[in-house]
C-alpha cells in the first residue's frame, strides 16, 4: 500500500539528524584511532577499539529488533542518539581524570555502541514505515550518503582539528551532534513510525521467535546471510589494518586525506543511486562490485604510495554503497513488514560477526603473525618481501592483499549463482532455490 504523501519529506528531516551523528561520529573514531596507535604502535590497540565499537551494538541486535516492533520507533531512536552521546561525554571526563589511561576509551566507546542496539533496528524499519517498495533503493543511496559523510569529511576534518583542538574537544562535537540527531525527531509525528499492533501484543519471546523463523523459513534470506557475512568479515580486515598501514609511512594529516578523497567515491556511487532510484540487477551488480572491491583490496595492500591507495580507496568506495543497496534490497524484499525490525536485528546479529571476528584476529595476526614475516629480517623478507616490501606494516599489507583475492573470488561465485523471480503483483518477492552458495 502506498504511504501519504509527504512520508519521503518526513525520512528526510530524520536523515538530516542521522547525517550530523554520522559525521560527528566520523570525527570521534578517527581521532580516537589516531590516539590509540601512536600510544601502542600496536594494530591490536586500534582493532580492539573497532571490536568495542561493534560488539554490544551487534549481540543486543536481537534485543533492539523486538522492542523496534513493539515500543515507539521514534523513541528509540531518540534514545539511541542521546545514550550514544553519553558513552562519549564519560570519555571527555575520564580523559581529564586518567589522561594516559586507555581504558576509559574502550569503555566509553562500548557504552555508546550498546545504545546504537536501540537505534539501528528502529531507524532500519522506520523506512518500511514511511516509503513504499519503489522508495526502498532511493532512500538506501541517501542512507549511505550519510554514512559516507563519516569517510569523506570527517577524517579530514579531525586530521585538521587534531593539532587545533584538545580531544575533548573533538569529542565534545560528536556529543553534540547525536543530541541534534534526536531533537530532529521531535519534528516527526507519532503516528508515522509506530510499532506493529501485533508485535505490540506478543510476548517478548515470541516476538523474538518470530523472527527466527522468519529467516529459517526463508531459503534466500540464509544464503544472503552467508553472504553477507563473508563480505562483513573481509570488510572488517580491511577496516582494522588500514589506518595502521597508512600511518607505518605517513602520519594523520595524509591519512585523513587519503580517507576523505577516496571515500568521495562512495559520495557519487550514493548520490547515482539515491536519484536514479532503482537498481535493474541486483545480483549481477552485487557480483561484480564484490569483484571489482577484491581487486582494489590488493592494489591497496600492495602499496607504500599514498597516491596509489587513495585512487584504490576511491574505487573501492564506489562499489561499496552498490554492494550494500544491492544487499539491502534483496532482504528487504524478503521480509514482511510487521517483522522488519527483529529481522533486522537478527540479520545484523549474524552477519556482523563476520566483522567482529575480523576485528578481533586481524590485530593479532598482523602484529604476531604476517608483519614478523614481513620485517627487514623476517622469514618471507627474501620472497615475498621483494614483491610487497619490508618493515613496518608490511605484513599488514599482505593480509589486506589475501583478503582481497578471498573478497574478490567468493563474492564473483556466490553472487553469480541461482535465480530469482520477482511476483510485482504481491507485496514480497518470491525466490526459487538456493541463490548462494553456503559459508564453509
Amino acid at each position: 500500500m502506498r504511504q501519504p504523501k509527504g512520508s519521503f519529506s518526513l525520512f528526510l528531516v530524520i536523515w538530516t539528524g542521522q547525517l550530523l551523528s554520522r559525521l560527528g561520529s566520523g570525527l570521534s573514531a578517527f581521532a580516537l584511532g589516531v590516539t590509540l596507535f601512536q600510544r601502542n604502535s600496536s594494530a591490536s590497540a586500534y582493532s580492539s577499539l573497532l571490536l568495542c565499537a561493534f560488539l554490544p551494538s551487534v549481540l543486543l541486535a536481537p534485543v533492539g529488533g523486538v522492542l523496534a516492533d513493539r515500543e515507539d520507533r521514534k523513541v528509540m531512536m531518540a534514545l539511541g542518539d542521546t545514550g550514544s552521546a553519553l558513552g562519549i561525554l564519560f570519555i571527555i571526563l575520564m580523559l581529564e581524570i586518567l589522561p594516559d589511561k586507555d581504558w576509559p576509551i574502550y569503555l566509553g566507546v562500548a557504552t555508546s555502541s550498546l545504545f546504537v542496539a536501540l537505534h539501528s533496528p528502529a531507524f532500519k524499519a522506520s523506512v518500511t514505515d514511511l516509503l513504499d517498495e519503489r522508495e526502498y533503493a532511493r532512500a538506501s543511496g541517501l542512507i549511505q550518503l550519510a554514512e559516507a559523510s563519516r569517510y569523506l569529511l570527517a577524517p579530514a576534518l579531525a586530521a585538521f582539528l587534531i593539532s587545533r583542538v584538545s580531544l575533548p574537544v573533538l569529542l565534545g562535537i560528536d556529543a553534540a551532534t547525536f543530541v541534534v540527531a534526536a531533537l530532529s525527531l521531535t519534528l516527526v509525528g507519532k503516528s508515522a513510525i509506530r510499532p506493529r499492533e501485533k508485535a505490540a501484543h506478543e510476548g517478548f519471546g515470541a516476538n523474538l521467535s518470530s523472527g527466527l523463523h522468519s529467516i529459517a523459513g526463508n531459503g534466500t534470506i540464509l544464503n544472503l546471510l552467508c553472504l553477507t557475512t563473508v563480505v562483513t568479515f573481509f570488510t572488517g580486515i580491511l577496516q582494522a589494518l588500514f589506518a595502521p598501514v597508512v600511518l607505518s609511512f605517513s602520519d594523520p594529516w595524509t591519512l585523513g586525506a587519503v580517507q576523505s578523497i577516496g571515500a568521495s567515491g562512495m559520495i557519487l556511487s550514493s548520490l547515482l543511486i539515491g536519484t536514479r532510484g532503482r537498481i535493474d540487477d541486483q545480483k549481477k551488480v552485487l557480483a561484480l562490485s564484490l569483484l571489482g572491491a577484491g581487486i582494489f583490496y590488493v592494489l591497496i595492500g600492495a602499496s607504500t604510495n599514498a597516491v596509489m591507495i587513495t585512487l584504490a580507496g576511491f574505487c573501492l568506495f564506489l562499489t561499496l554503497p552498490l554492494i550494500n543497496t544491492s544487499l539491502e534490497v534483496l532482504f528487504r524484499q524478503e521480509i514482511p513488514n510487521g517483522v522488519q525490525g527483529r529481522v533486522w536485528s537478527l540479520v545484523s546479529l549474524v552477519s556482523q560477526t563476520g566483522m567482529l571476528l575480523a576485528f578481533g584476529v586481524a590485530g593479532l595476526l598482523a602484529d604476531h603473525l604476517f608483519n614478523p614475516l614481513l620485517a627487514d629480517d623476517g622469514l618471507l623478507a627474501n620472497s615475498l618481501g621483494r614483491l610487497f616490501g619490508t618493515g613496518a606494516a608490511r605484513g599488514s599489507g599482505l593480509l589486506i592483499v589475501i583478503s582481497g583475492l578471498c573478497l574478490g573470488i567468493y563474492g564473483l561465485f556466490a553472487a553469480g549463482g541461482g535465480r530469482m523471480t520477482k511476483d510485482r503483483n504481491a507485496d514480497s518477492t518470491v525466490s526459487e532455490e538456493v541463490a548462494f552458495p553456503p559459508l564453509h
